[in-house]
């Protein structure tokens, strides 16, 4: 599946140029617009998995556009401008930007602009899934944890077979460890006697 592209360039020449481009290596542009914040509209309506920005922009400029698509981890952000100083380099960084092209480009540094940012973009995602992913094992291991706890006290359990009761429960209801766990806590799930 080719690598879907937004471009946001209010100089239509430019844009024109930039989706060619694009489209003859093999990526698809599914959006145009020469306004920041219909860039940031079209990113959430055609998730692609790029945006291209332009710095300076009528309605919200590229750089207040690339916070918001950044923050949302919506896409990648590659900052396409004609200004090189330094602090806006900086902002465009700060932004959530994860590659910086000055006009006028060429192809040879346009794609492996593209490709970088697609890249540290994936990393990205894989760390938030990985960290969201222990944050939810961290939950379900204190809840399973504290319906240990209660099977220990309230019901003479050992530690063992209090986990061995939540599983094997978990296990016949199909449910999850933490959901198990839950009922435990709030009393609807006893032991049998």
């Amino acid at each position: 599946m080719p690598t879907r592209v937004v471009i946001a360039e209010d100089e239509a020449i430019i844009r024109l140029d930039l989706k060619e481009t694009l489209e003859e290596e093999g990526y698809d542009v599914v959006g145009e617009t020469g306004r920041g914040d219909e860039a940031v509209d079209l990113v959430k309506r055609l998730e692609p998995d790029l945006a291209i920005l332009d710095i300076k922009m009528p309605g919200m400029d590229g750089l207040q556009a690339a916070k918001v698509i950044s923050t949302d981890r919506a896409a990648a952000v590659l900052i396409l401008t004609a200004f090189s100083q330094r602090d806006l380099i900086e902002q465009a960084r700060d932004a959530g930007a994860l590659a910086y092209l000055v006009k006028p480009f060429q192809k040879s540094e346009l794609i492996p602009a593209v490709e970088v940012a697609l890249g540290r973009f994936a990393e990205i995602k894989a760390l938030a899934d990985e960290n969201s992913s222990l944050t939810e094992q961290l939950a379900t291991r204190k809840l399973v944890d504290r319906a240990k706890g209660i099977l220990m006290d309230k019901h003479g359990m050992g530690e063992a077979d209090a986990f061995r009761f939540v599983q094997k429960t978990a296990m016949d209801s199909r449910r999850g460890l933490s959901a198990v766990a839950q009922d435990v806590i709030d009393g609807e799930v006893t032991p049998p006697r």
